[in-house]
């Protein structure tokens, strides 16, 4: 059986440096905190846990630490009660998120009303929300545009959750137009999640069975799964290479692997290691 691994499958470039941010800051042997999780990774989550940096879920005192803002980045306010707390600041925030971030914000000073494509109750999503001055509005589906609000704008603009499926997008675009005179569109889908979107596209026509591994948690890894169950009914979304079952690869003749952008190479290794053993047997 042959075993196809996508050249995307992994880390994107703002997972690793949102990483590599926190391991270096962690060796500075000063108490350091998150609100959250730095990457929707449980591997990822236990090893910056095992360098001693701790998770929390509110402000306190910020006297003598060190607050590491996540990959997803953040609001404006709680920046700034960071601060105001007395806590030093990192900012791992992916490039590409604090690229959407000055893009939103420019669009409010030019007077356009924000509208952003994505999940609603995702990290990256509140953080450009917790940009603006006025309250943007949030389109998950198509299913749940607010058209009586749409029917209003006169002048919207427009920004896209860095992981959102590309092909979310026409359609509501399309609806959006029906209603609002003015548009100013910018897609802001990273060039990763384009990249493991097109290769998704593909990969599950030219192999029998499609292995996807990430956490439950990633809305980017649940995206490429979804596109990949679609395209080919021998799709699989798992965690690490516990979950693989033998009785997935009966009878394939090849198997396709892909991952999300917080999944670690270990675990991709491992995966890998896992099909091979089990091909053997």
């Amino acid at each position: 059986m042959k075993i196809r691994l996508a050249k995307s499958a992994g880390f994107c470039f703002g997972v690793k440096k949102a990483i590599t941010t926190a391991l270096e800051t962690a060796k500075t042997k000063k108490p350091v905190f998150m609100l959250g999780n730095i990457v929707h990774n449980e591997e990822v989550v236990k090893q910056i846990q095992e360098m001693g940096i701790k998770k929390i879920r509110r402000l306190s005192s910020g006297k003598g630490k060190t607050l590491l803002i996540r990959a997803h980045g953040c609001s404006k306010h709680t920046l700034k009660q960071a601060l105001k707390l007395g806590y030093k600041i990192i900012d791992a925030t992916c490039p590409m998120v604090k690229e959407i971030h000055k893009i939103a914000r420019k669009l409010e000073n030019q007077g356009y009303q924000i509208i952003i494509i994505g999940d609603k109750r995702h990290d990256e999503v509140l953080g450009i929300v917790g940009q603006l001055r006025s309250k943007a509005i949030v389109i998950d589906k198509l299913q749940n545009i607010p058209l009586e609000k749409i029917k209003k704008i006169t002048r919207a603009g427009i920004v896209v959750q860095s992981t959102q499926s590309l092909d979310n997008l026409p359609a509501i675009l399309e609806l959006l137009r029906r209603y609002i005179p003015e548009i100013s569109f910018h897609n802001t889908i990273c060039n990763p999640t384009r990249m493991k979107q097109n290769e998704v596209k593909a990969m599950p026509l030219k192999n029998s069975v499609m292995i996807i591994i990430g956490s439950k948690t990633s809305a980017n890894t649940r995206r490429i799964y979804e596109i990949s169950k679609s395209l080919n009914k021998n799709s699989y979304w798992v965690n690490d290479a516990k979950e693989i079952k033998k009785s997935w690869l009966n009878n394939a003749k090849n198997v396709g692997i892909t991952a999300g952008a917080s999944t670690p190479e270990l675990s991709i290794k491992e995966v890998v290691a896992k099909i091979k053993k089990i091909c053997l047997t």
